[in-house]
């Protein structure tokens, strides 16, 4: 979870591709150049240790202007942890 929101920070979109599960994985993505995020606070983990295949990451981003909260699945593919999709939250 960490490194996709240093990603969205820095504008890496090649990342953030690589990082989600093929599954979901748009076949773009275009980040909004102006937003400016400010910080990242992990508000609840489910699952997601090395025994695990499958977690989920509650958290809330900062941005100029508001915040996002959402609750982010994640799996293990080929070893490697990825985003599979997301529910916000109010």
């Amino acid at each position: 979870m960490r490194s996709r929101y240093c990603a969205f920070v820095v504008g890496d979109v090649a990342y953030l591709l690589k990082s989600w599960h093929p599954r979901t994985r748009p076949a773009q993505l275009e980040l909004d150049p102006d937003m400016r995020w400010t910080g990242l606070e992990i508000l609840d983990r489910a699952d997601g240790s090395a025994f695990h295949d499958r977690g989920t990451v509650t958290f809330r981003a900062s941005y100029r202007g508001g915040e996002l909260c959402e609750r982010s699945r994640f799996e293990r593919v080929g070893g490697e942890w990825v985003y599979v999709d997301g529910e916000f939250l109010d």
